[in-house]
């Protein structure tokens, strides 16, 4: 009864020992059916990472519930949870999903029109027109108004709303620094609900928060995935105490 109790307690620990042990995990990444190349393959829990070849195909060291990003500035970013059925399958595939495109800013040049020519008979048909709808030129009767004179009213109008755009505050435009745009272009937003464990109307102040700090400079020099996470992670534990 023992020696059966031993071996089966030993057989256990080698399978726990096996299953605890990094494997090498081969994949592909693709999208739309084509192989992408220069994808950031990163393992976030044994802070190692790769990149994928010419036909989107990648080795990274894994173990069981590791956790591994895909990351491509052009494509949403793309997470895997490490399972005993990857490791053993050894032949995944990522499929990642194109970043819709967003236009340029349009320049519109100065365009020239050639000038309308007149003849003199249409002059003549212009002036009669105005002559015959003169009502104080044929009867002498003044109708009030100011021939090719100023439109009062329409002045007065645009004066009044002048009034009242100066007395409207001016509206305060929301500027958004590097820092903001690296995180905006690199950080997914269900990374700070998810991981970082944030509320929903907590993110905005808890970037605000991070942006203040002068370290936040450092990673615009060397933009690097890995260590934008290890910043926000650190800095969370900062923001938490502050509650």
């Amino acid at each position: 009864m023992k020696v059966k109790l031993l071996t089966t307690i030993s057989l256990f620990s080698y399978q726990l020992s096996v299953s605890q042990t990094e494997k090498v995990l081969h994949g592909k990444v693709l999208s739309n059916n084509n192989p992408l190349n220069k994808v950031e393959v990163i393992n976030k829990t044994a802070k190692t990472s790769t990149r994928t070849n010419e036909l989107g195909q990648f080795s990274i060291p894994v173990k069981v519930k590791d956790s591994i990003l895909f990351f491509s500035k052009d494509y949403f970013f793309t997470r895997l949870k490490i399972t005993q059925q990857n490791i053993d399958y050894n032949n995944i595939l990522v499929n990642m999903i194109i970043k819709p495109e967003e236009l340029k800013e349009v320049v519109v040049n100065t365009i020239k029109f050639d000038p309308v020519k007149s003849s003199q008979q249409d002059i003549d048909k212009i002036q009669l027109a105005k002559a015959t709808g003169s009502l104080q030129k044929y009867t002498g009767v003044y109708d009030g108004t100011i021939t090719n004179g100023m439109d009062f009213i329409r002045i007065g109008t645009g004066l009044l709303n002048l009034l009242k755009k100066d007395k409207e505050e001016p509206k305060k435009k929301t500027s958004q620094t590097n820092f903001k745009k690296l995180i905006a272009a690199s950080i997914p937003h269900d990374f700070f609900t998810k991981d970082l464990k944030l509320k929903p109307e907590e993110v905005d102040l808890f970037i605000e928060f991070c942006d203040a700090d002068p370290r936040s400079a450092k990673l615009l020099e060397n933009n690097n995935i890995l260590t934008t996470m290890d910043f926000l992670y650190a800095k969370h534990e900062t923001f938490k105490k502050l509650e």
